[in-house]
């Protein structure tokens, strides 16, 4: 798997960011101006959620349409569309007008690993959307009941080696980095394992912490309050580094498991064709709203996500980088949602 660490994600982005479509990077038409120049009007902005109230991608939204709104002086409504790994939401988002009053909070999910797992995609996560910028980085964690009786990822490998009916995962949704991550667990260690996606993260942690279902992995966003409840236990992290908000929690490969690094991201998105003067606004309004002490304090030391803000360009090489990254993985784990 390939490494970001902290210090060179921004370098990646950028060297990438000469390989984006150039459309980027148009100026704005005497149209596209004026409406630009009028926008928003008196009327609400929806910001698309393609997942389940509660997950990462939601409290993200959630954080953004409000420091948005304010900005703007305009209403932003969040709208919970889940499904399909973000599929649903996203196709929605695809087929709304390019008015500057349609976003969405699209995932390493929706707009990268989708574009492999899915034979018949309603969507094209690149032609289909107007990059506005990367929010965040994060890391994803291996969580089990804590009645298990596991207390390490060597013990939940012995376990599933030997009992067969524990040889189940969980995950938010077909084809979002929580289930690859489970198939590329079941890949490293050479045991089959069955994949039972539910439609966000909270139903799905609920029924590993009931333990009808053995593990899952997830972020830590959404895991801490039944972390810190003892309903759930942590075994890993994914990344190659150790978490802040974890620091005695092993990695992955520190468990044993040679191979083994991931990370998520979230972005935002809106419909393709939208004028480039709102994205350029959306975009200079959402990176000043990363730079804010109570949003990085919220999202970032408490939550443990890698705030990022980046430009449109950016966001456009990342997605050129990650969709054949993962379209390897999905094709080396057999993954898949047909």
């Amino acid at each position: 798997m390939d490494r970001i660490d902290r210090c060179s994600r921004r370098d990646a982005l950028g060297a990438l960011a000469a390989g984006t479509l150039a459309a980027l990077g148009l100026p704005a038409t005497g149209a596209q101006a004026e409406e630009a120049a009028t926008w928003p009007a008196a009327k609400p902005i929806t910001w698309v959620v393609p997942f389940t109230p509660g997950g990462s991608t939601d409290v993200i939204g959630r954080t953004l349409a409000q420091k948005l709104g304010e900005a703007l002086k305009q209403t932003v409504v969040v709208d919970n569309r889940p499904g399909t790994g973000g599929g649903i939401g996203a196709a929605s988002v695809a087929k709304a007008a390019p008015d500057g009053y349609t976003l969405m909070g699209g995932t390493i999910s929706s707009h990268a690993i989708n574009a492999s797992l899915y034979r018949k995609l309603p969507y094209d996560p690149v032609k289909d959307f107007e990059p506005v910028s990367l929010v965040a980085f994060l890391p994803n964690v291996l969580l089990v009941n804590p009645n298990l009786g596991v207390n390490s990822v060597a013990d939940l490998i012995a376990l599933l080696k030997k009992d067969e009916r524990r040889r189940t995962f969980a995950s938010s949704g077909a084809g979002t980095s929580t289930h690859l991550a489970g198939e590329l667990f079941a890949d490293l260690i050479d045991v089959p394992l069955t994949h039972i996606a539910y439609k966000g993260t909270p139903p799905a942690m609920v029924d590993v912490s009931s333990g009808q279902v053995t593990f899952m992995f997830d972020q830590m966003t959404a895991a801490l309050p039944l972390l810190q409840s003892g309903k759930l236990k942590l075994l890993a992290v994914t990344t190659a580094k150790r978490f802040a908000l974890a620091p005695d929690t092993p990695t992955m490969i520190e468990a044993g498991v040679p191979g083994f690094e991931m990370a998520s991201w979230q972005a935002v998105y809106a419909p393709k064709g939208t004028p480039r003067p709102i994205v350029q606004r959306l975009n200079a309004e959402i990176v000043r709203a990363l730079k804010q002490p109570d949003v990085r304090e919220k999202l970032g030391r408490q939550l443990g996500m890698e705030l990022v803000g980046s430009t449109s360009e950016e966001l456009a090489a990342l997605m050129q980088r990650e969709i054949p990254r993962w379209a390897a993985l999905v094709k080396k784990s057999g993954a898949s949602t047909d």
